[in-house]
């Protein structure tokens, strides 16, 4: 099977390349980050340059192992620079080298080098690294397939409701399509594979939790509650197993990491009118719809409308958008989406083919007092409408289309 073209984030590298400026590309496991690279670099090979001109190393390859020593990494990369001539440098799961960091800087400050490094968890830039390089990256936030992403592996572009019901069930990493075109089973073995890596290594290993058993109780409690107002405490009172004396403290760190490795995305509440963020309250969104229904079981399908609202939110994100839950006095509006030109705001729904329903999703919006965009998304298949500037639109056309 052709790699997909994640044209989105490969634009953002063609117009980075050659600028003195680290390009950092972040992002759960599996998402495409390596291929993504590799994409890039038969790319710059379109355009001249030349083999001996990339250096790439991934360092979840045992064969790179002895350069997990930052000392060794640098020599053995200085060894690689050609003189009067750009050296293109792809260190891949750089987290897997101890003060990596100091390697990025010693490596950027030479002209003729153009840098790229991905990470698997957020630590990455909560590190040193950020401090040591500020105003010197550009982080690349990196998320599994959009579901326009999806569709284009196809030929056949019909029967899109069914596609989109394979794009729940059988994930949204890049790799599910081609496992499942081979043999639907394939999807359980890969992503526990993905489930169990992530909390060993990317959590487990990298915070020092030793409960493994209340950590997957915690990981099961937010994907079984996407879309749902939380706190740590509503978690921590209803995960079994743990010590009332510190329950706080570990969910808190639990949670805290799971965000971290990307396996879990946070949404903060937004008071629209006094224009400020609260600190309670917030709701947890699942990185791939695939992975819930693999951890929650056939019972992950029972709540459609959190399932959509959970595409949406993870579709507004790689829009560019910072994404809150907006509060509007007693009511709620599903999103608020933001970005340094234009605020959004959403409502989603499964359908407001029922009078009542309309109406519920409509007040909240015409409570709203001012001129931005405003919309409903929605699976019906009836016609957009327009409610005195209220836009309806049907979800899987939203999807499908550019921003």
């Amino acid at each position: 099977m052709e790699k997909i073209k994640r044209e989105d984030y490969l634009s953002i590298l063609r117009n980075f390349k050659d600028k003195q400026i680290i390009k950092v590309i972040t992002g759960i496991r599996r998402s495409g980050k390596s291929t993504l690279l590799e994409i890039f670099q038969d790319y710059l090979k379109e355009t001249g340059v030349k083999e001996e001109q990339i250096v790439s190393i991934n360092f979840e390859n045992a064969d790179y192992e002895g350069l997990q020593d930052r000392r060794k990494l640098y020599e053995y990369l200085k060894s690689k620079l050609i003189k009067n001539k750009k050296t293109y440098i792809f260190l891949d799961e750089i987290q897997n080298v101890y003060e990596f960091e100091k390697t990025v800087d010693s490596l950027f400050i030479n002209k003729d080098v153009d840098l790229y490094i991905t990470g698997s968890n957020a630590y990455l830039l909560s590190s040193e690294l950020a401090t040591l390089l500020t105003g010197r990256y550009i982080e690349i936030k990196m998320l599994p397939l959009s579901f326009k992403e999806y569709m284009s592996a196809f030929e056949d572009k019909t029967d899109i409701s069914m596609k989109f019901r394979k794009y729940l069930r059988y994930s949204s990493f890049p790799q599910a399509i081609e496992l499942y075109n081979a043999n639907p089973n394939n999807i359980e073995l890969f992503l526990d594979g993905i489930y169990n890596t992530i909390l060993f290594k990317d959590v487990m290993q990298r915070k020092g939790i030793t409960d493994k058993n209340v950590l997957e109780r915690t990981t099961k409690y937010l994907y079984d509650n996407i879309g749902n107002r939380t706190s740590v405490k509503t978690i921590s009172d209803n995960i079994e197993g743990l010590s009332k004396n510190n329950s706080y403290n570990t969910v808190s760190n639990y949670v805290e990491a799971l965000i971290a490795s990307y396996m879990v995305y946070k949404a903060n509440r937004y008071d629209i009118k006094g224009k400020e963020l609260l600190k309670t309250q917030e709701k947890y969104y699942a990185v791939d719809i695939g992975l819930r229904y693999h951890i929650l079981g056939q019972n992950a399908g029972r709540d459609m409308g959190h399932i959509i609202e959970n595409i949406v939110y993870l579709e507004l994100l790689r829009r560019g958008y910072k994404v809150y839950i907006g509060k509007l006095d007693d009511m709620e509006i599903d999103f608020v989406a933001r970005n340094s030109e234009n605020t959004i705001y959403y409502q989603v729904a499964l359908t407001v083919r029922e009078e009542k329903t309309l109406e519920r999703e409509l007040q909240s919006l015409r409570k709203i007092n001012d001129n931005y965009p405003k919309f409903i998304l929605t699976m019906d298949e009836d016609l957009d409408a327009d409610f005195e500037g209220i836009k309806k639109l049907n979800l899987l056309d939203w999807l499908m289309t550019d921003f």
